[in-house]
């Protein structure tokens, strides 16, 4: 951020002192994968693995940056246990929670940058959005822009 332009956020940013804000998502199964391994013949081996495993653990992230201020972040995970009728990612109401958690915890205008995952696009996102006009600007990426994204980064090395 410090050396190149970030085009249409950092201009309103600088309009409107408001706190830029990358978001991104990562999700990871806890079931341990299938391997082989290396054993002397005849000897079989045996990793042991407690538990059933089953689940898959969510996280979304919001870096948010604002010039002579330190960066922030702000992340919801949520973990999935696979039972009957249990979504298996993060909802809008988490994505609506983290995003308000975020601009209370700032305290001042945010703009949100981030992807056209399905969740975020949403008819319930959108009117999260259009209900939130006074702090609230959204911008979106392209497709698929991990390079343009801080938080992909972070979140997939993290993961």
């Amino acid at each position: 951020m410090a050396r190149g332009d970030l085009g249409e956020g950092s201009r309103l940013a600088a309009a409107t002192t408001a706190w830029i804000c990358f978001e991104d998502e990562a999700g990871q199964n806890l079931r341990p994968p299938k391997a082989r391994t290396w054993a002397p013949r005849g000897r079989t081996p045996v990793a042991r693995v407690s538990g059933k495993g089953s689940g898959r653990v969510s996280v979304a992230g919001l870096v948010c940056l604002k010039p002579g201020e330190r960066g922030r972040l702000f992340y919801r995970a949520r973990v999935h246990r696979g039972r009957k009728g249990e979504r298996r990612s993060i909802s809008e109401a988490d994505y609506a929670g983290l995003i308000a958690a975020a601009h209370n915890q700032l305290h001042a205008p945010v703009i949100l940058i981030w992807d056209n995952l399905n969740t975020n696009i949403s008819a319930a996102m959108r009117r999260f959005i259009e209900a939130h006009l006074d702090w609230l600007t959204e911008v979106r990426l392209p497709g698929y822009a991990p390079e343009l994204n801080p938080v992909s980064w972070s979140l997939i090395t993290w993961a």
